[in-house]
């Protein structure tokens, strides 16, 4: 038996046989080429053709994984028109005199290298982007199809990383799991494992191999390991987890639809949190009663300028459509600190956790924040949209705010566009200074949702980051939870809910201590709605 460790992005267990990922493989050879007009213009030829076929893959995708995910090929139809990629493959054939071929070769080569530097998680996984563009158009010059790998699953799908144009082309009812020798957990890979709900493990390094192949294999996504050719205890072992697992989901099924109340008779609702539009229908899947969480930064990591109205509206407009009825809580551009979007300029800073993000740039730089407001408020007009603001710290902060939205709910009505007077607005409780002015706070908004991973943080001056300081970093430490007790009682003394968002939301064994604080609401992953119902009522 071969053991294997990597990265859990979904748990769950797999069993079945290995089918290595076989893509078509493109030698390039440097040629030297008299008329590099005409070289330029097979590139541009090249180039025309690829975005058309970007265009059917992203059609596809719609259908397959959702909007949101589908914007990755919206992504890679920009990167063909990147100015910086082109100049650099055309400047190669026409000062080196070289075919085509050898000039993208170069480039995505040296792309993907800058990107695979930079300590933006977020970016590194840009390279797999560069080199999937590439690969199409060097596909289209040697004009070959690359054809989807044909499956005879169901398979445990095994590669050294896929990229999106592979994974949206493979027959998703054959795969029982995907595995990896790298990649990250913001990989396309790692999202469509979540979106079909099958275990993945990444990261598996070299040890991966593409000798496996046909081999029976089990994947543990609960812990992140892949055993090859297991020993009978082992498979045992699994198949007994599987089973457990499968009757876990089942008997959790059976409590949709029921309320959240505890055997003594306390109320709660249970939201979900989630980055993009593919997650709603996990949301609607684990029926939570709305979503408490709307990560919209995501919409501005997932795109190389900033995103226009239209097209936040857009998602912002389907997500509440969906959710039919049900509150959905928009958390405002929360970019800065660990999430990092280039185009935005941010400079380098010592203590980036405490610098410049959140609230503060929207706050500095009001046109971009004016823009996702006026997204936000269109939207309310089509369900139950609430937002909420992250990184308060004072008073004043919110009632410049309460200033702004003013002034985007007047240019709305000049306009004649339609909106929602009376959408919810709320703030982040992550900040001990938010909590110790709570009582202040609470007069100014509609609700509180603390953010407890933050809240942690600055509450213990501890970087949750910094892997070394992982034994000092005590998520249920009495000050911790003094200060979102603190937070509850100021919100109810005026009259307002309070929610928690952050990570202690789905820990179950605080869930007794959050109803006796009088939580309203908690929000977690999709995945942990229904165990954080079956705990609730059994309290």
């Amino acid at each position: 038996m071969i053991t294997l460790e990597g990265k859990s992005v979904y748990g769950g267990i797999a069993i079945g046989k290995i089918a290595f990922y076989k893509r078509d493989e493109i030698t390039i050879k440097r040629c030297h080429v008299k008329d590099t007009d005409q070289e330029v213009k097979r590139f541009e030829e090249a180039r025309a053709k690829a975005s058309l076929e970007l265009q059917e893959l992203h059609d596809k995708a719609m259908e397959d994984v959702g909007e949101a995910n589908a914007m990755i090929f919206e992504i890679h139809q920009m990167m063909l028109e990147d100015l910086d990629y082109v100049e650099s493959v055309v400047n190669i054939i026409t000062t080196q005199e070289v075919n085509a071929e050898y000039a993208i070769g170069t480039t995505a080569d040296n792309f993907a290298a800058m990107f695979q530097a930079m300590d933006d998680a977020y970016m590194q996984g840009r390279a797999a982007d560069v080199r999937d563009v590439s690969e199409r158009l060097l596909h289209v010059l040697c004009e070959s199809q690359g054809s989807p790998m044909s499956i005879d699953g169901p398979v445990i799908i095994a590669a050294d990383d896929l990229v999106p144009s592979e994974t949206v082309q493979l027959d998703k009812e054959k795969v029982l799991s995907f595995v990896t020798m790298y990649g990250s957990s913001n990989s396309h890979t790692a999202i469509l494992a979540r979106t079909m709900n099958i275990p993945a493990v990444i990261g598996a390094g070299e040890g991966l191999r593409p000798e496996y192949d046909g081999r029976t294999a089990v994947v543990d996504g609960f812990e992140g390991k892949i055993y090859i050719e297991p020993d009978a205890q082992t498979m045992e072992r699994m198949k007994k987890r599987q089973q457990e697992d499968m009757a876990q989901k089942e008997l959790l099924q059976q409590l949709k639809g029921k309320d959240n109340i505890t055997a003594g008779g306390q109320k709660i609702d249970v939201y979900a949190n989630i980055g993009n539009m593919a997650d709603v229908g996990a949301v609607l899947k684990n029926d939570a009663g709305g979503i408490g969480l709307f990560r919209s930064e995501f919409l501005y990591l997932e795109s190389s300028t900033y995103p226009t109205e239209e097209q936040q509206f857009g998602v912002y407009k389907t997500v509440a459509e969906n959710m039919a009825g049900r509150k959905v809580i928009i958390r405002t551009l929360d970019i800065g600190a660990d999430k990092q979007a280039e185009y935005f300029g941010l400079d380098k800073e010592e203590n980036p956790a405490l610098g410049y993000r959140a609230i503060r740039i929207c706050l500095t730089q009001t046109d971009i924040f004016k823009t996702q407001l006026r997204a936000l408020y269109r939207a309310s007009a089509f369900g139950q949209i609430a937002i909420m603001f992250p990184m308060i710290i004072s008073v004043a902060e919110v009632k410049k705010i309460k200033e702004i939205i003013e002034e985007v709910k007047a240019e709305l009505r000049e306009e004649g566009i339609s909106f929602r007077e009376d959408v919810e607005i709320g703030i982040m409780i992550e900040t001990p200074a938010a909590v110790m002015v709570s009582r202040e706070l609470a007069k100014e908004v509609d609700f509180f949702s603390v953010g407890t991973n933050d809240l942690t943080q600055y509450t213990l001056a501890i970087d949750r980051q910094n892997e070394k300081l992982d034994e000092f970093y005590d998520a249920h430490h009495p000050a911790v939870l003094a200060m979102i007790r603190m937070a509850a009682e100021s919100a109810h003394a005026e009259g307002r809910w309070i929610g928690i968002c952050g990570e202690l939301a789905s820990d179950l064994a605080l869930t007794g201590t959050f109803l006796s604080m009088g939580i309203d609401e908690l929000s977690v992953s999709p995945g942990m709605v229904l165990p954080l119902r079956k705990k609730i009522r059994e309290s």
